[in-house]
């Protein structure tokens, strides 16, 4: 989910700096950024959880950004990228001497995010044997440095991140309820790609662009196979796979079109229906786009909406979802002679 340029976001009139970085405007991913501005300004811990790739530290940006400590430091760390006999240090410090290798003393994560935020990745791989000084820090805002009998006081607002189920390990005894329920003050799920198929073609085309700006390339148009085998791949990395998919697929672009970096087995899984779907091309405005696919998808479906031959189906939408996108992009059924309605689809079938 991330970029260098600002995505509109729909039902916003400007984006604000806040959520530059986060592409979409599905509804799924409006109810995170909903409940990134209720819980921003607080000074709440928050638990952002969710599977790899979905955007955990974007979102966790965001919420510093939107908060009262935007100006302060933003620190992060990912506790599954440290060794467990170094993570204490890189969390608390270390005074010199405190352990072989010792040389100097250590500034820790919590003193370095003093009067900010301090972002936690991957919260569920610290180990039990450290937890306890962890929810020491939370609960009373205080803890000593390694080989130091002095207590330290911060002003921390902790944001904690994981792909793990919390809940599970805390029944098997590998994470201590008490902490979790201090992490879990405000959780906050990041959904899928795969549930929100809608916000594809606007990653794909903002990613597309992206790349061929730094590549030096002019990539002009998607063909409407390899969108297709976009919006139906499960996508098990989730946003940051398509990321690198597209980068992959710009380097190997000819001639201004969007090679597939897909594998045949994965294009296999893609509708034989979805095959037509025109191409896009990037001079198009994103509401083009939307409305591109829509319409074309409609026209596949017999302009049916619901049921599972419809075109929000089709789409991998809600109804209600493809309705209100319809209304917004001013999308509307081809008007037919009063009485008559639309040659070769009875009336009843149109579900708009």
């Amino acid at each position: 989910m991330e970029s260098n340029a600002a995505i509109p976001i729909a039902g916003l009139d400007q984006v604000e700096r806040t959520f530059e970085r986060i592409i979409g405007n599905s509804a799924a991913l409006e109810s995170v950024l909903d409940q990134v501005e209720q819980v921003a300004p607080t000074d709440s811990t928050v638990l952002i959880e969710g599977e790899t790739g979905t955007g955990k530290e974007l979102i966790a940006q965001a919420i510093h950004k939107a908060s009262q400590r935007c100006g302060r430091a933003f620190i992060k760390l990912n506790c599954a990228a440290i060794p467990l006999d170094l993570l204490e240090s890189e969390l608390f410090g270390h005074e010199k001497g405190a352990f072989t290798g010792a040389i100097a003393q250590k500034i820790g994560r919590f003193e370095m995010a003093d009067k900010g935020t301090l972002f936690l990745d991957e919260v569920g791989d610290i180990p039990p044997s450290l937890q306890p000084k962890l929810l020491r820090v939370l609960q009373e805002q205080e803890f000593e440095r390694l080989g130091s009998g002095r207590t330290h006081k911060v002003d921390v607002r902790l944001v904690a991140a994981t792909n793990r189920n919390l809940v599970r390990m805390a029944a098997r005894g590998q994470f201590r309820s008490d902490l979790y329920y201090r992490l879990n003050v405000f959780p906050i799920l990041l959904p899928a790609l795969r549930e929100r198929r809608e916000d594809i073609p606007v990653l794909v085309m903002h990613f597309m662009k992206m790349f061929s700006r730094r590549m030096g390339k002019t990539v002009e148009s998607v063909p409407p196979e390899t969108m297709a085998a976009f919006q139906w791949y499960s996508w098990p990395g989730n946003v940051r796979e398509l990321q690198n998919l597209v980068e992959r697929a710009v380097i190997l672009s000819r001639d201004g079109v969007l090679q597939n970096p897909l594998h045949k087995k994965q294009i296999e899984l893609v509708p034989p229906s979805l095959h037509h779907i025109r191409t896009f091309h990037s001079a198009m405005t994103l509401e083009d786009s939307d409305r591109a696919l829509i319409v074309e998808t409609l026209e596949q479906a017999r302009w049916i909406v619901g049921g599972p031959r419809g075109a929000a189906a089709k789409l991998g939408l809600k109804r209600t979802t493809l309705l209100a996108k319809m209304r917004r992009l001013g999308i509307s059924r081809p008007v037919a002679e009063e009485g008559v309605g639309i040659p070769g689809i009875p009336q009843d079938d149109v579900q708009i």
